[in-house]
């Protein structure tokens, strides 16, 4: 083999490694010399143990900091060996650098390229074995006189090349079924990927609306499952106070699901106009409410038969008239005003519950249906029901709109018909409310 034929073999070796593991390639081959750095990747976490006198830290690593490999090669190379100038690892995590050099000059065989193994070689982890450092078949032991100053910085290396390679390569969103760079994804730790605007306006919603429950990964496994998104998880992807209306509506559910816990009824900002209400006898020291007269009952715990009578009493009175002014000064003004203004929209609120809405017959929340079919299923206790009838379902609901004789028969949806001006029947779904 002449000094032509090496020349052509090494430029070939060279391609080849340039296509396959580019980024090993730290610099052209330049007077014969070229340097490689080569991470070694695990394929799958490992277990990683440093030690040293009796003291260990233990870690779950995927990599591994490169190794920086300076090789010198002569004119001759394949037909001769190459020549390793040094050889070292970042962070100074492999002790064994010297042994590790007569393995790689070892796997060396005339007339043959030996690079692409070399880095194949060390990438793969493969050279740990060599080197005596696997331990229980499974966990990589490393001797280092500091482990606690290389932990960190295994740590710090792992992760900050795994979000490197995340935010290189492209994904696909499962909600919006598009491509995005993984720079404008997020990855939970279930390891589904979505991108990032489209898992905030999902879980945006939800928050905003208080369903807590559907804070969740979006893939249906996830949903499945019922896996809740943790709170680091929605801090990468929710304002503060988005994060702060979460954590609230977390504790408030987690909460309600003990009936032995209760919500303290009182509210700072309405203490002042309740406690206005209590009346002391300077006789006999007897305490009473000065709307309902009866002994003092706190002033959360409304006297609704007094309140709905002095309301009635009061919205009964001309405007303005001196008998209106009798009820601000015996009840105050204030306490007076905020009593009408709640019955009042009590008042609405009922009148809209009863046109618009039907009770969960399991937790007595209301719902309101926009569209679709009559077949409800409560989003806080899971019950189903009819809409029209407000009748709870069982085994297969739609049974209840298919069984004769049943006052929702053939009423799985509601339908309304109108005719317009051309002429033409049209039908629009009925909106109870």
């Amino acid at each position: 083999m002449d000094l032509s034929e090496c020349q052509q073999l090494q430029q070939e070796e060279w391609e080849v490694l340039e296509s396959i593991y580019p980024d090993c390639v730290s610099s052209q081959i330049c007077n014969g010399s070229l340097k490689l750095e080569i991470p070694v990747e695990f394929g799958e976490p490992r277990n990683v143990a440093i030690s040293h006198n009796g003291s260990t830290e233990l870690l779950t690593l995927a990599m591994l900091p490169p190794l920086l490999l300076d090789i010198v090669l002569p004119d001759s190379y394949p037909r001769d060996p190459p020549r390793i100038a040094s050889l070292r690892a970042t962070h100074f995590w492999l002790p064994y650098t010297i042994k590790l050099e007569e393995e790689l000059l070892n796997m060396f065989q005339a007339g043959e390229g030996v690079l692409y193994t070399w880095v194949d070689f060390i990438r793969t982890g493969q050279f740990l074995e060599s080197l005596g450092m696997i331990i229980d078949s499974t966990t990589i032991s490393i001797s280092h006189p500091a482990p606690h100053i290389l932990s960190p910085q295994l740590m710090t290396y792992d992760s900050d090349y795994a979000n490197t390679r995340f935010a290189q390569n492209s994904y696909s969103c499962a909600i919006c079924l598009a491509h995005h760079k993984g720079s404008k994804c997020i990855q939970l730790t279930c390891q589904h990927i979505f991108c990032r605007s489209c898992l905030q306006d999902f879980w945006q919603m939800c928050v905003t609306e208080g369903a807590i429950v559907r804070v969740v990964c979006p893939d249906p496994a996830c949903v499945k499952e019922a896996r809740p998104a943790s709170e680091d998880e929605v801090a990468r992807v929710l304002s503060t106070e988005e994060v702060d209306r979460w954590r609230w509506l977390k504790d408030k559910y987690t909460l309600e699901k003990d009936p032995s816990i209760m919500h303290c009824p009182m509210n700072p900002s309405d203490a002042e106009s309740g406690w206005e209400r209590l009346r002391t006898c300077p006789s006999c020291s007897f305490s009473f409410c000065s709307f309902c007269k009866h002994t003092w009952h706190g002033p959360i715990s409304p006297c609704l038969a007094a309140t709905d009578e002095i309301v009635k009493e009061y919205l009964a009175l001309p405007k303005d008239s001196p008998e209106r002014e009798n009820m601000y000064r015996r009840f105050g003004r204030k306490t007076v005003l905020k009593l009408v203004a709640a019955y009042e929209d009590e008042q609405l609120n009922r009148k809209f519950l009863e046109s618009s809405t039907t009770p969960c017959p399991g937790c007595q929340v209301y719902v309101e249906k926009s569209m679709g079919c009559n077949h409800m299923t409560c989003s806080k206790c899971k019950q189903h029901f009819c809409y029209r009838c407000g009748e709870k379902l069982y085994g297969n609901p739609y049974e209840h709109f298919s069984t004769r004789n049943l006052p929702c028969y053939n009423k799985l949806f509601d339908f309304n018909s109108m005719d317009d001006d051309d002429g033409f029947t049209h039908w629009t779904t009925y909106d109870y409310g």
